[in-house]
């Protein structure tokens, strides 16, 4: 096939920058089918005689326009010598301000011709180009109705001095759980059985004796997962929160492992979550103003109205408003911004 095009793509982190590992699925240690958008793009462009590669791959020159997953460290390229050979670079923003600060500020984004986001507060149709962080959306959901645990929690151990965070509400979840309810609750995920440590202490994050040695028990830790859909589809419910709360747009894939798996999640994080997801497939934490209103409802809920939950998450996933969440809207997006047509 004659390749009248070379893209190149570029990722904050750098073990996806060499040799095409970006679109290797074992390259992603951590959650499901997290490179399934950026390996369907490189199939659908193929398809259309473009080629799309890591920066290794070819000489810089061979390049006709670049693709940036989130803004990259200064330390690892330029982006001013990429401008100044009169390379066409593009932006597309993954995380929030809370994980990576340096995608927000302006100055940085007069590099790039173009800029995905998830922020509606910032998208005009013309520089700032609305996409939602995407997600391998399939057609086959065939949930179990009964499930033999209440609830549970699959997130690493972080920690933030933002006052955005999540961090510590979800660690609120877990105690509360593990002092009333123990037998119902299950913890997992990396790093719980550790301490993390917060500015201006984060130092002794670098040395296991310091996090073992301050390590306070989580009774409820089952230890991390090789797969999230299969332990979340033994659960009623999971605590799903985002990293951050009160930033428009910002849905991760969290609240989407829970649907794919067939489990209810109770949710926080983006304020405007009710414009984007209908109301009927989640339960919203803000409507309880404590953990034991909480457990009061998702405990006494009968069959009846949980098999309700269920349903609404199959036809929401079956309907066109999730499409906005699918790979292949992400493609659709990028192929069209970028008028990648077929020469």
């Amino acid at each position: 096939r004659k390749i009248y095009m070379q893209i190149g793509i570029f990722n904050y982190y750098q073990e996806f920058n060499t040799q095409n590992k970006i679109f290797d699925p074992n390259t992603y240690t951590i959650g499901e089918n997290l490179g399934y958008p950026v390996m369907l793009l490189k199939a659908e462009l193929n398809k259309i005689g473009i080629k799309i590669d890591t920066l290794d791959i070819h000489p810089i020159e061979k390049y006709d326009k670049i693709l940036f997953l989130d803004f990259p460290n200064p330390k690892k390229i330029s982006l001013n010598e990429l401008r100044k050979i009169g390379k066409e670079l593009y932006l597309i923003i993954l995380e929030s301000p809370i994980i990576k600060p340096n995608n927000w500020k302006k100055k940085n984004h007069k590099f790039f011709k173009k800029i995905f986001t998830w922020n509606s507060e910032i998208v005009d149709g013309e520089k700032y180009i609305h996409m939602n962080l995407t997600n391998k959306i399939s057609s086959d959901f065939d949930f179990a109705a009964s499930k033999k645990n209440l609830c549970t929690l699959i997130v690493a151990n972080k920690t933030s001095l933002n006052k955005k965070e999540l961090y510590n509400e979800r660690k609120k979840a877990i105690r509360w759980f593990e002092k009333n309810h123990p037998s119902e609750f299950d913890l997992y995920g990396m790093n719980w059985d550790q301490r993390i440590f917060k500015r201006p202490f984060s130092i002794f994050n670098r040395f296991d004796f310091f996090k073992k040695l301050f390590y306070q028990k989580y009774s409820s830790y089952q230890g991390p997962v090789k797969s999230k859909k299969v332990v979340l589809a033994q659960y009623k419910f999971c605590i799903c929160y985002e990293n951050a709360k009160n930033i428009p747009g910002y849905i991760t894939e969290k609240i989407f492992d829970c649907f794919f798996a067939g489990c209810v999640p109770i949710y926080l994080g983006a304020p405007d979550i009710a414009e984007q997801i209908p109301v009927n497939t989640f339960i919203d934490k803000r409507d309880f103003k404590t953990y034991e209103a909480l457990y009061a409802f998702i405990s006494n809920m009968g069959d009846e109205e949980y098999l309700g939950y269920l349903k609404n998450i199959k036809a929401f996933l079956n309907s066109k408003k999730a499409y906005k969440f699918s790979a292949e809207n992400f493609v659709d997006t990028i192929i069209k911004t970028l008028d990648l047509k077929k020469q």
